[in-house]
């Protein structure tokens, strides 16, 4: 399969499906969250999460070429975009299919009711599916959505046009998941995703302790880590051999599992003092897009876990995917908020 890249017809840098419109590299609403935010600083690994993790994902895929960001990025604000609710919420889970972005809307009462909206290629905004009870969002092979539904406590498949809803993942040891949030999914189906506990309360039951947890292709379930204190933003390198995942409040960390055979390795952590983490977005050269969720801004870091760029937001922040009609606009979500940034490189559509 192929995508448009700079206007040119290229092999994609990761996944196999259809993305109209970008290459694609490979992201929880901190509700009610009241926390009083530290100043803290970003400590990259001591070891620099090892060369066996940092090597991984500095080989970029020749398809990939563009400018790495530096210094102070300029968000602007998709004014058509901002929320007609009148209760507080958050938009979540940005997806770019086609010409579209996909994004979840979601409110802090009525179980986090949540439905997912569509930015159109005409700047009107339409929603795509009601009721949809989801967070994070990402896209399969199929072009289906898969989500994280709070609602459900469990991962759900939704048609894009129909709104038709099917089960993908709905326990783990005979318990529902607490509040499904950011998934990965990789080329050949595996679904990786993140469960907080920040939507427990949607619905009845849960797991003991927050974790992320791998999908297999044939359905098999199993958890990756759970030592992340709510883990969050979770994401894929371009070659899909690393998994990165952040988490942990206030004192939060970026943490990078190597990825052997398809199984995911034990985690390093490779930045760390990142104040409440959220969805990440990465860009064909492997480098992360992290919001941080209270602070209002999000930083990029090299696979090394070297701080390049940096934004400022005007409202609270919650992921980030690339979309465009070359792929090089990152698309951000938050309080009721939809921003973009033009950048000089491609990336993950969610």
């Amino acid at each position: 399969m192929t995508l448009k890249f700079n206007g040119i017809q290229t092999v994609r840098v990761r996944r196999s499906r259809l993305i109209s419109g970008m290459v694609v590299g490979c992201f929880i609403a901190l509700s009610g969250c009241e926390q009083k935010i530290t100043e803290t600083s970003v400590n990259t690994s001591s070891a620099a999460i090892s060369s066996s993790v940092a090597s991984e994902t500095a080989a970029a895929p020749s398809a990939c070429d563009g400018t790495v960001p530096q210094g102070d990025l300029v968000p602007v604000r998709i004014e058509a975009a901002n929320t007609t609710r009148t209760e507080p919420g958050l938009f979540e889970g940005p997806v770019w299919i086609n010409d579209s972005l996909y994004f979840s809307d979601f409110v802090f009462t009525n179980g986090f009711s949540s439905r997912i909206q569509k930015l159109n290629a005409d700047g009107t905004v339409t929603t795509a599916i009601d009721d949809s009870g989801s967070n994070g969002l990402a896209v399969d092979n199929n072009g289906q959505l898969v989500a994280g539904t709070h609602k459900y406590k469990s991962i759900s498949r939704y048609n894009p046009v129909t709104g038709e809803r099917a089960s993908v993942a709905e326990q783990f040891n005979g318990n529902v998941f607490n509040s499904p949030n950011d998934i990965a999914i990789a080329a050949d189906g595996t679904i990786y995703f993140t469960d907080p506990a920040f939507q427990r309360d949607a619905a009845p039951g849960g797991q003991e302790k927050t974790g992320v947890y791998r999908v297999a292709t044939d359905g098999t379930i199993t958890l990756v880590d759970d030592t992340i204190s709510n883990p969050n933003g979770i994401a894929l390198s371009p070659a899909e051999d690393v998994l990165y995942v952040n988490g942990g409040g206030e004192q939060g960390v970026l943490r990078a599992y190597s990825i052997v055979n398809g199984v995911p390795q034990a985690g390093k952590d490779l930045v760390t003092g990142i104040s409440i983490p959220d969805g990440m977005a990465v860009d064909c050269l492997g480098n992360i897009y992290l919001t941080e969720h209270l602070a209002r801004q999000l930083r990029v870091f090299t696979p090394s876990g070297e701080q390049i760029a940096q934004a400022v937001f005007d409202a609270n922040l919650t992921n980030a995917a690339f979309g465009g009609a070359e792929g090089k606009t990152l698309y951000l979500t938050g309080a009721g908020s939809l921003w973009k940034i033009e950048l000089n490189i491609s990336g993950s559509a969610y």
